[in-house]
């Protein structure tokens, strides 16, 4: 993966650090909160909201929190 992260920054011009864990788990708890299909899209609207200035933990933790108090479908 680190390979892929590394080609994928380069081809794009990006030089950033970020950490992995953090979105893959807050990609986790959003395909486990609604549908599977939601994860990429949360981490597009993680990496706008770092654009915008917000630090990664604190990203993160707002998707938890969203995730876990997401109703359940029955």
């Amino acid at each position: 993966m680190n390979d892929w992260i590394a080609a994928v920054q380069k081809e794009l011009g990006l030089n950033v650090s970020f950490d992995t864990d953090a979105i893959l788990d807050a990609a986790r708890e959003a395909a486990h909160a609604t549908e599977r299909k939601s994860a990429p899209i949360t981490t597009y609207l993680m990496g706008v909201a770092a654009a915008q200035g917000a630090s990664a933990q604190e990203i993160a933790a707002k998707i938890e929190k969203l995730a876990k108090s997401w109703p359940r479908a029955t």
